[in-house]
């Protein structure tokens, strides 16, 4: 499975478990599988929703700025990934 380098994580609100991640390449789909890959960071997850500005959305491009909820910890300037087959 490759992965493609998508964005970073610009911040992390632990109480609600989500990553605020700029996209700084292609798209960004509910339902693609994300690598979230850092220092101590290591998460691989199914995207069940992205919000931009507390809208729900179901695609994030080049440029967006979106949350997404994460299965646990992650920190910023942690590297996101796009799984594709």
């Amino acid at each position: 499975m490759k992965e493609k380098e998508i964005g970073y994580v610009s911040k992390f609100f632990g109480q609600i478990s989500v990553a605020a991640i700029e996209i700084t390449a292609d798209e960004l789909n509910v339902g693609d599988t994300i690598h979230i890959q850092g220092h101590t960071t290591e998460l691989k997850m199914e995207v069940n929703s992205i919000q931009i500005e507390h809208e729900t959305v179901d695609t994030a491009k080049k440029g967006d700025s979106i949350g997404v909820k994460v299965t646990g910890k992650a920190r910023r300037k942690d590297k996101v990934y796009k799984l594709a087959d």
